[in-house]
């Protein structure tokens, strides 16, 4: 932790209980109001020209020539892998669905 969020973490403790619940339901609010940020940020950068389009060119060739071995759904489920996921077409990426 930087010395500022360690500096943020005193004072939340330091809070009396009902300012810090009261500021622990603001924060939850704030992280649900952001929650799909991240998977927003990925699928930009997941568009053809973007920044993960290296990535996605080389995951692609290497499937073409059979780098790769199929992920069994289980296994995928078990990352976190899911195929409805915003933007990461993963059927059409590995070739394998993803149930």
């Amino acid at each position: 932790m930087t010395a500022k969020v360690e500096n943020i973490a005193e004072q939340v403790k330091a809070l009396p209980e009902d300012e810090r619940e009261e500021f622990l339901s603001w924060l939850a609010e704030f992280e649900l109001q952001h929650s799909d940020d991240w998977d927003n940020e990925i699928a930009r950068d997941s568009q053809p020209g973007r920044r993960l389009d290296h990535v996605l060119q080389r995951v692609r060739r290497d499937i073409a020539e059979g780098k790769t071995k199929p992920l069994d759904a289980r296994a995928a489920l078990r990352l976190g892998q899911r195929s409805d996921a915003p933007g990461l077409d993963f059927p059409s990426v590995s070739g394998y669905p993803v149930a």
